[in-house]
């Protein structure tokens, strides 16, 4: 992906080159707008993951970042655009999506065990009334062990640390065994050991031909993690390589003043490779 910087005045992409891109891309967005109230959270903006790559999707608070991954799956209602998965509409292609959710937005006093939350994951082979076998339970567990938290299988979820429980919910997207992942903020408030089995178990997915998207606050980290970025202000900013689309050009547009002097200090060794904040 060649990196592409919001256009203001100039000419849009050819019809045939967005069917070609939407047709090729895990995930292609067209024109997405999204209000809450009178107010555009999205505004029509364009977007087009690189298949078997590490997608960051970054911006200031309240950028539309969270509600451009839930519009793109349907959890929120958009006023207009479309979404393709895979070169096909999102309903027909749920089942090679996994999302992880926000850690703040589940409701971790519910009764239930680590493994079940696991096995949530298999509804889809399950359905509604499905035996869960001991391949099943066999299945979960070794999601749980490629994330650290096999011992925990039998624990009560609302008793795992914040940590924790983020892992248990990247086993449950593991064990859909899909083609495509979508995290919403997936190292925000956990440790650091948890944020390091966190990447390596994306790494390895996309060492397996998988594609990641993830919403992410960490400007410092993105180098380091990510493959592709996606700068976001309620409309595009830019998207492409890091080593493109991660500009000190591109994060001003994206931040303006909100980009503070710590925040930038912070990027360290990062901010040699991408035009030196």
């Amino acid at each position: 992906m060649a990196v592409e910087l919001a256009r203001e005045n100039g000419a849009p992409a050819s019809d045939a080159e967005n069917r070609r891109d939407m047709d090729q891309s895990p995930l292609a967005i067209r024109g997405l707008t999204v209000t809450y109230g009178e107010k555009p959270a999205v505004f029509s903006v364009d977007m087009t993951v690189d298949p078997g790559k590490m997608t960051a999707i970054i911006g200031p608070n309240g950028a539309g970042k969270s509600t451009l991954l839930k519009a793109a799956l349907g959890v929120v209602p958009p006023v207009s655009g479309r979404v393709q998965v895979l070169g096909k509409p999102l309903d027909s292609q749920r089942a090679r999506i996994a999302y992880v959710p926000q850690r703040a937005s589940v409701d971790w006093d519910f009764p239930t065990r680590v493994i079940d939350v696991v096995m949530m994951g298999l509804y889809r082979e399950l359905g509604l009334l499905g035996r869960i076998t001991g391949r099943h339970r066999a299945t979960a567990l070794d999601c749980l062990n490629r994330v650290g938290m096999g011992d925990f299988a039998n624990r009560q979820i609302g008793q795992l640390s914040g940590g924790q429980q983020q892992r248990v919910f990247l086993a449950r997207a593991l064990a859909q065994g899909a083609d495509l992942y979508l995290l919403d903020e997936p190292f925000a408030g956990v440790d650091a050991a948890t944020e390091k089995a966190i990447i390596a178990v994306l790494k390895q997915l996309r060492a397996e031909g998988k594609t990641v998207v993830v919403v992410h606050h960490d400007l410092a980290t993105v180098a380091e993690y990510f493959d592709n970025v996606f700068l976001i202000n309620t409309r595009k900013v830019a998207e492409g390589p890091v080593a493109d689309a991660f500009t000190a050009e591109t994060l001003q547009t994206a931040y303006g003043g909100r980009l503070a002097t710590a925040q930038v200090d912070q990027l360290g060794t990062a901010a040699q490779s991408v035009g030196g904040l």
